[in-house]
């Protein structure tokens, strides 16, 4: 810890900005669900409405390229950091439909701006070779980073029985202290390439697009309804849902990094291939589901796929040219939510009517993007390093 504090460097400033999302990010979602129906008598329809809302500042990421004629790109992101732990912070003293609407909105600017920038800034940061391990490394200390934090949610709600709103506000600060830090005692990093400050749309990048708004349209589906089907159908409380992203991150710890290091070793096309069958079962699973530990199997099997998506990101970084990442980051992340912004309100009607046609929908999903992936271009399918090139990675 003292190493990672002491080395003012790019990948320690990653690193950290990965500590600090988690804690305010993850915070939000673990309690979410029994906030909004404990406090606030959500159902269905209103979980729908409230990740829709979520989405909006996602669908509009695009915009970041206009706000960077006027900001760095670095201090840009510390700053949506900074504004991510604001949001949560103030989520438990809004109790009601229309506070939660408010406070959502402010934390999700925050996030989705943050990531944007992060995205670009680490495809700009690191070489082609290390972006698949260093990012898995960066998903392995989100994941431990949360792994912990569900260990003092779960003790600070069964042990010491603390409201929701001071959790919020706890991790709110936190999130906001390591933001402050990052802009104080971190220098400006510049950028080799140039970025491009236009908005940029390219045939060459169009796999690329389709991969984005699929995952981005299957992602909505498990995030509103998988966690929301164990506390509706299967009555978990909010304690069995902490410990339930607490094993989820556990594995996330495991086998993140080494995720990155199969890219590598395999290729983005054979991993993304494995992930996508993968998903089409359990989406396939969750349809049919009437156990509650069977669930929470598909869950914790299910949020494991999600680290094999960076794929889709080193493909684009291994395609793009280095001028374009910051301008496609906005774009990307708009295309993602594209589905994100509509799918929840109108599966929050199906929900209502039918579980199992809200994951069919998903497992649909899953099979296209199973279909996409089989267009990658093989000549990426492995990477050979040279090791004595190659710079080693310490922190």
């Amino acid at each position: 810890m003292k190493n990672l504090l002491n080395n003012k460097n790019p990948i320690t400033l990653l690193i950290l900005s990965s500590i600090a999302m988690p804690i305010a990010f993850s915070t939000w979602m673990v309690l979410l669900n029994n906030f909004s129906v404990e406090r606030a008598s959500f159902t269905g329809v209103e979980i729908g409405i409230l990740q829709s809302i979520r989405e909006i500042p996602g669908f509009l990421a695009f915009t970041i390229i206009f706000l960077l004629f006027y900001f760095k790109e670095q201090y840009f992101a510390i700053f949506s950091l900074a504004l991510t732990g604001f949001g949560v912070a103030i989520t438990g003293f809004l109790p009601t439909v229309y506070g939660l609407y408010f406070t959502t909105i402010i934390m999700s600017t925050g996030f989705h701006y943050c990531e944007t920038a992060k995205n670009s800034l680490s495809l700009q940061w690191l070489s082609k070779e290390e972006a698949p391990p260093v990012l898995g490394k960066l998903i392995a200390i989100s994941s431990i980073t949360s792994l912990f934090l569900y260990c003092i949610i779960w003790s600070l709600l069964e042990i010491f029985n603390l409201d929701y709103k001071f959790i919020f506000l706890i991790a709110g600060l936190i999130c906001i202290l390591i933001s402050i830090h990052l802009f104080i005692s971190f220098p400006f990093f510049e950028i080799k390439n140039k970025q491009h400050k236009k908005i940029i749309l390219k045939k060459e990048y169009s796999l690329y697009y389709i991969l984005i708004f699929l995952s981005g349209a299957r992602r909505q589906i498990f995030v509103v309804f998988a966690a929301f089907l164990m506390v509706e159908k299967f009555g978990y409380s909010a304690s069995q849902v902490t410990l339930l992203f607490l094993v989820n991150y556990i594995f996330n710890w495991f086998f993140a990094e080494r995720i990155g290091k199969l890219i590598n070793i395999f290729g983005e096309k054979k991993c993304l291939i494995f992930e996508y069958i993968g998903l089409v079962i359990v989406f396939t699973s969750y349809a049919f589901v009437t156990n509650a530990y069977v669930a929470a199997g598909l869950y914790i099997i299910d949020h494991m796929f999600f680290a094999l998506a960076i794929a889709i990101n080193t493909y684009f970084q291994k395609i793009a040219d280095p001028k374009d990442i910051a301008s496609t980051a906005g774009v990307s992340f708009t295309i993602n939510h594209i589905a994100a912004v509509f799918i929840p309100v109108l599966l929050g009607f199906v929900w209502i009517n039918s579980h199992s046609i809200v994951f069919l929908i998903g497992s649909l999903f899953a099979l296209l993007s199973l279909i996409a992936s089989f267009f990658l271009p093989n000549n990426l399918s492995k990477i050979i390093l040279d090791e004595n090139n190659l710079k080693k990675i310490r922190v």
